[in-house]
């Protein structure tokens, strides 16, 4: 079932030399993983609830332990400073939905549970 990186970044108006390089290095350790970005920066969009402050990234990967294995490589943990000393953010691994999914079938066991 295919996982997801969900970040939401926090950049200067200027991007630092530190984050250009990462930016620029990055893929390399999310390829042995199979990572792809689906989103990055998304600098077209729309907040139609709540606030949505910063940039949003999202990367996918074939599975959460394909994710974790990526976040918790050495690679990816050295690189990782790059970017977090000049640009603050959050960032979760999440695992998706399988094919066909169906909300009102969930929605039926958390009725059915309650």
């Amino acid at each position: 079932m295919t996982a997801y990186a969900i970040a939401n970044l926090h950049p200067d108006a200027e991007l630092h030399d530190e984050v250009l390089a990462y930016m620029e290095r990055v893929q390399s350790t999310l390829d042995p993983y199979g990572g792809r970005f689906l989103v990055h920066g998304a600098p077209r969009r729309e907040v139609r609830e709540g606030s949505w402050p910063g940039g949003l990234v999202l990367v996918a990967f074939p599975s959460y332990d394909h994710a974790r294995a990526w976040y918790d490589s050495a690679p990816y943990q050295a690189l990782l400073p790059l970017r977090t000393r000049h640009m603050p953010g959050d960032l979760l691994l999440v695992d998706g939905v399988p094919e066909g999914y169906d909300p009102a079938t969930t929605a039926a066991g958390l009725r059915r549970d309650r």
